[in-house]
């Protein structure tokens, strides 16, 4: 299903705002979860999110395309539809600023081991001032045999 289920535009208008209430809902409860930094929680709404986002893009553009389908719709409506999409788009805007300290958080969490494995792998080799690099290995051994037996 990517069309909402009404028989007016009030109907169409009053579905439209249940199906923004919840989503928002979704969002927040997903934002809510970035910010704890308990992202593998999130999983669970990922497909309900999904296909109320679907429906919601898709009915927007057919609102967008074709205007009338929200005539008749009462001015009560209209302006609850208002203010849910506004809250809507302050949700997606919070979940957004979440999600990209979640990127900047795992982004230096990943340098940081990148660069301790790094300094670990060119650790000198010996002791005091004078202690020489130990070369990199690069997986090739070097041996010698000794063919008296």
């Amino acid at each position: 299903m990517t069309e909402l289920a009404a028989r007016n535009g009030n109907e169409r208008a009053e579905a439209l705002l249940r199906l923004t209430a919840r989503l928002t809902e979704l969002i927040q409860s997903e934002t809510r979860m970035f910010q704890r930094r308990r992202p593998q929680d999130a999983v669970a709404l990922q497909d309900e999110k999904s296909k109320l986002a679907n429906i919601y893009r898709a009915e927007v553009a057919r609102a967008r395309a074709e205007p009338s389908r929200f005539a008749g719709a009462s001015p009560a409506a209209k302006q609850a539809l208002r203010q849910v999409t506004e809250s809507f788009h302050a949700a997606l805007a919070e979940n957004s600023r979440a999600v990209t300290a979640m990127k900047i958080i795992t982004e230096g969490v990943v340098r940081a081991i990148a660069d301790e494995a790094a300094r670990q792998r060119n650790t000198g080799n010996g002791y005091g001032p004078g202690a020489a690099q130990r070369p990199q290995r690069t997986g090739h051994v070097s041996i010698a045999l000794n063919q008296t037996a």
